[in-house]
C-alpha cells in the first residue's frame, strides 16, 4: 500500500485502516441509546417520577468519552503514523547536443515569417532553436555559430537559460562572411567531452553551400561518424527568389529580388555518412516541424528514485490507546465504584 502524505513530513503507512473510525459515532450512539447500567436496583421505578427529571451522568460520560478516544488511538496507531522526510532524485541518461547555426549574409534573406511580419532566416531560425532547448532540460547544448569560419557561442551546459542569453546575441556580421561547413562539423564534434553520454549529436541547419574553410564536410562528417555523432542536416530557405535587404549609400534599407539557389545532395550525404537525417525547411512551419520530428527521433531516459526517512510514530499513539482504554476501568472500580 503507498504511503499518504498528509503536510509535510507526517504520512501513513496504512491509511485504510482510518476507516474504522467511523463506527466510533456508532458505537457512540448505541452506548447512548442502551444507557448506563443502574448503581442501585428497584423493584418498581413508578415511585422515581415524582423525584423530577432524570439527569445523564457527567461522570459517565467522561468515561466513554475517554474509552472512545482510547480506541480512536488504537485505530490511528494501526494505520501507522510516521514522521520524517523524502525526497525524489531524477536521474536522466541525457544526450549531447551541438547546434551549429549558419550566420552568413544570406541568413538575411526575409523568407520566413515570426507570427504574421516577415522575417529572416536567421530570426526565424534563432526563435525555433529557443523551443527546442526550453523542450529538452535534460539534455547538455551547445551552439557553435559558423560563417567563414566557426566560432563558439557556448560549450554544452545544462543551464539553458545562459545558453538562450547566447543564442540571442548571435548576429550576421560577427565573423568575415562564407559557409563553412566542414569547419562546423570538426569544430562542433571537438567539443564533445562527456563520453558517457547516451547519444551525441549535431544540427547543422545551413542555406547554402560549402564555400570556405580548409576542412572538407565529408570528411568531417566520417570523422563525427567514427566517434559516434549522428549529424542531423537542415536545409533552411526558399530555393529561387527572395526578397533581401540591401542598403544605399546614405544608410537606407531597401528590398530587391535576389535568386538563391540551394544543393542539397551535400547535406544528404553528411547526414547519410553520419548516420543522421535530412530536413528541408522553407518556411518557419517548417522549420519547426524538423525540429519537432529531431526532438522525437532522440529522446531522453529519465528515471526518479524516491528515498524515505521516517520514524514511527505508532507505539504513542498505541501506549496513548491503552492508557485511555485502562483509566475509565480502574476509576470504575475504585474512586467511582458504582454501588451494587
Amino acid at each position: 500500500m503507498k504511503p499518504l502524505e498528509i503536510g509535510s513530513g507526517f504520512a501513513l503507512l496504512h491509511p485504510l485502516f482510518l476507516l474504522l473510525l467511523l463506527l466510533l459515532p456508532v458505537l457512540a450512539w448505541l452506548r447512548g441509546r442502551a444507557g448506563g447500567s443502574a448503581s442501585v436496583i428497584y423493584s418498581s421505578t413508578s415511585l422515581l417520577q415524582t423525584l423530577g427529571r432524570p439527569r445523564k451522568s457527567r461522570i459517565g460520560a467522561l468515561l466513554a468519552t475517554l474509552t472512545l478516544l482510547g480506541l480512536a488511538s488504537l485505530i490511528i496507531a494501526l494505520a501507522r503514523p510516521q514522521w520524517g522526510t523524502s525526497r525524489t532524485e531524477t536521474e536522466a541518461s541525457g544526450i549531447d547536443i551541438i547546434l551549429a547555426i549558419d550566420v552568413s549574409r544570406s541568413m538575411l534573406a526575409e523568407d520566413f515569417t515570426i507570427g504574421l511580419k516577415r522575417s529572416n532566416r536567421l530570426e526565424a531560425v534563432k526563435q525555433v532553436t529557443e523551443k527546442f532547448i526550453n523542450g529538452r532540460p535534460n539534455d547538455r547544448i551547445g551552439i557553435v555559430a559558423f560563417a567563414g569560419r566557426p566560432y563558439l557561442v557556448s560549450p554544452p551546459t545544462l543551464d539553458h537559460g545562459w545558453l538562450i542569453q547566447n543564442l540571442e546575441r548571435i548576429r550576421i556580421g560577427l565573423v568575415e562572411d562564407g559557409t563553412a561547413i566542414g569547419s562546423a562539423i570538426a569544430s562542433s564534434a571537438n567539443r564533445f567531452r562527456n563520453k558517457n553520454a547516451k547519444s551525441k549529436l549535431i544540427v547543422l541547419l545551413t542555406d547554402g553551400d560549402n564555400n570556405a574553410g580548409r576542412v572538407s564536410p565529408l570528411t568531417a562528417a566520417e570523422a563525427a561518424g567514427a566517434l559516434g555523432i549522428k549529424i542531423y542536416t537542415i536545409g533552411a530557405g526558399t530555393n529561387g527568389t527572395v526578397p533581401f535587404p540591401l542598403r544605399d549609400n546614405f544608410g537606407n534599407v531597401f528590398y530587391r529580388n535576389v535568386i538563391m539557389k540551394f544543393e542539397e545532395s551535400a547535406l544528404q550525404e553528411i547526414a547519410k555518412i553520419s548516420k543522421g537525417e535530412y530536413f528541408r525547411a522553407t518556411d518557419t512551419q517548417s522549420l519547426q516541424g524538423v525540429f519537432d520530428k529531431i526532438d522525437k527521433l532522440e529522446k531522453t531516459t529519465i528515471t526518479s528514485k524516491q528515498y524515505r526517512n521516517y520514524r514511527d510514530l505508532f507505539p504513542w499513539f498505541l501506549v496513548a490507546g491503552f492508557l485511555l482504554i485502562t483509566v475509565p476501568l480502574l476509576l470504575e472500580q475504585t474512586l467511582w465504584r458504582k454501588t451494587p
